[in-house]
């Protein structure tokens, strides 16, 4: 377990490695286009930096936003608040903030940059459908990343997916106004290369989320199970979700990795890169485990 969690801190590492170089690389090109000057360079570079660094300490509270979160205290749902309180006491975690999403599919995530600053959230969905063992099942998971750091590797992935989202629609974006003057007779070969950028630049940003690994969500299962001492619970939470599906109405798949389950249309182009390990697989590693137990 804990060779695990100095295994993401070292995944965090070769993330921004990854995102530094991509971003240098688009940043030069599109320096050569606008003239060549080292202080464009160095803007560009230091705006996204610091543009990274903002997204990233605000990434928990923007992964909540984009998804219509609502925090909830204890009176507003005591089951759900009781569940997580007794967890979060047996991983002798703090108590983190509680939200809600208005969303009929059954789902949640957990985020936040470190256990101090956690926050897990539940569908409205996913309250209606589960029982006491399958919820406590599905948010020892969840507490599971929080406890290996899982949210803090996320948060990064979150971060560096908005800043290179945001600086391939600029590069776009001036590369196309700039096309209108005729007396650059490179105007034609950075237009493609700023055309070819923008539209790499997702799938770039979704190998960035890929990079944290399907792994992480089987440690997180095999953490629920540790914690509940009760891995049906879980394996019977992830069968009601297997048969209703977990496909949220509202789609983002800037942070769709957050998810307890994929939350995204199945035959939507993401979904083929999806960083969530089939749910079956997930039931027999689970089943393995309480064979072996």
């Amino acid at each position: 377990m804990y060779s695990d969690i100095a295994a993401n801190k070292r995944k965090t590492v070769i993330i921004m490695a990854v995102f530094v170089a991509f971003v240098g690389l688009i940043a030069w090109l599109f320096n050569q286009y606008l003239g060549g000057q080292p202080s464009t360079l160095y803007g560009v570079l230091l705006g996204t930096v610091v543009y990274a660094v903002i997204t990233y300490f605000a990434g928990g509270r923007l992964a909540l936003a984009v998804n219509g979160a609502r925090e909830i205290q204890k009176k507003d749902n005591p089951r759900l608040w009781r569940i997580i309180e007794n967890l979060s006491i047996t991983d002798g975690l703090p108590m983190p903030r509680v939200f809600v999403i208005d969303d009929p599919s059954p789902n949640a995530f957990a985020t936040g940059r470190d256990p101090k600053r956690a926050a897990v959230c539940a569908t409205t969905g996913l309250l209606e459908i589960m029982d006491d063992n399958e919820l406590q099942g599905v948010f020892a998971h969840e507490l599971g990343h929080v406890k290996n750091y899982d949210i803090r590797v996320s948060m990064i992935a979150f971060a560096l997916t908005a800043v290179i989202s945001l600086f391939a629609d600029i590069m776009l974006r001036m590369t196309w106004f700039r096309s209108g003057d005729r007396e650059d007779n490179n105007n034609g070969i950075f237009l493609l290369l700023g055309i070819v950028a923008a539209i790499l630049a997702p799938f770039v940003a979704l190998m960035i989320q890929l990079a944290i690994s399907r792994q992480r969500e089987y440690l997180a299962d095999a953490t629920s199970a540790l914690t509940t001492r009760y891995p049906e619970g879980l394996i019977s939470a992830l069968r009601k979700i297997q048969r209703s599906g977990s496909v949220m109405q509202r789609q983002n798949t800037a942070t769709a990795h957050l998810f307890f389950a994929n939350p995204l249309r199945a035959h939507s182009l993401t979904s083929l890169f999806s960083t969530h390990p089939p749910i079956a697989d997930r039931i027999a590693r689970l089943e393995s485990m309480g064979t072996h137990a």
